[in-house]
């Protein structure tokens, strides 16, 4: 037992290495947890601090923000992503009741379609106080979505010979993460590109205000201080740390890569933790909440943007 909790940890030590390196995305480290954990290879020490490196992870991301080109994009498309994340989290959190999907997993779900993938998702995670399995399967439901339309949305767009403004905002729209906005958007052209981009990082933005809207909601039922999501405070702060201190760029562009690695070490984490009773529990019912609501969104924004 002693040599298998030995071999058990040696692996997990060597994925957790393995993560910094660049060829390692987030969904394959994601995949590779959810692998080695269903193959009975785990390690039960290193869960207790998957919130902790996620949310430091958030908090150095932010020095990779830039605040001006923030207030730049700010400026427009504001109204349709505002109407478009609202739809989308009403739509999924009322669809998700209506096929009795679990609470957490429904809102990571619908946050990450609305706003920005994984990293709505995972940002949301320890403000909710979700379980491993429900941030797991909501983040498996948002890769593989996202790995389809980085292949299909293109050719749709050509087949209905969309302009490469409305295609940007389109897949700015339905397309989740933004690795996935930009891949498909730079295949269609260099505007539709630039559109995509901004629309995109609009949408980024609204994670701060969802996660203070639903800190406040939960601290009404659990008490402010617990349910406040402080880390968010700090990521705000490392955003205009880095806009106010241009020297220091270098410095921050290193605690923006650590951050980025980081959140593949808690996807990893995350992904380490799910068990077959999990898949069973809500596995299914997590995947059809989330393609009904990405097709759902996607049908929407491309009626409205060609109307």
């Amino acid at each position: 037992m002693n040599i298998l909790k030995f071999g058990n940890s040696w692996i997990s030590g060597l994925c957790i290495m393995l993560c910094f390196m660049p060829f390692v995305s987030p969904a394959i480290a994601l995949f590779a947890g959810i692998v080695l954990s269903l193959s009975g290879i785990n390690n039960l020490k290193l869960r207790l601090y998957t919130s902790f490196v996620l949310k430091m992870s958030v908090v150095l991301i932010g020095f990779g923000t830039n605040l001006n080109l923030v207030l730049n994009a700010s400026k427009s498309g504001f109204l349709i992503t505002m109407v478009s994340v609202m739809s989308i989290m009403v739509a999924g959190i009322l669809l998700g009741k209506f096929l009795r999907l679990e609470r957490n997993t429904t809102v990571l779900i619908s946050a990450g379609t609305a706003i920005c993938g994984g990293s709505a998702i995972a940002a949301l995670s320890p403000v909710i106080e979700s379980e491993e399995h429900q941030s797991s399967f909501a983040l498996m439901v948002v890769f593989v979505l996202n790995a389809i339309s980085l292949f299909i949305f293109p050719y749709l767009g050509w087949y209905f010979g969309l302009s490469q403004d409305i295609f940007g905002k389109w897949v700015a729209i339905a397309i989740h993460d933004t690795s996935s906005v930009v891949g498909a958007a730079a295949q269609y052209g260099d505007v539709a590109l630039q559109t995509a981009t901004t629309v995109k990082l609009i949408r980024a933005l609204w994670i701060v205000p969802l996660l203070f809207v639903i800190a406040l909601f939960k601290g009404k039922r659990d008490g402010f201080i617990s349910g406040f999501p402080w880390f968010i405070i700090l990521f705000v702060f490392a955003i205009l740390l880095s806009s106010l201190l241009p020297v220091y760029k270098d410095s921050f562009n290193h605690l923006n890569w650590l951050g980025c690695r980081g959140m593949v070490i808690s996807l990893f984490l995350i992904g380490n933790s799910i068990t077959i009773s999990d898949i069973k529990r809500s596995g299914l019912r997590a995947f059809v909440v989330g393609i009904v609501l990405w097709v759902l969104t996607s049908v929407v924004s491309f009626i409205v943007l060609n109307s």
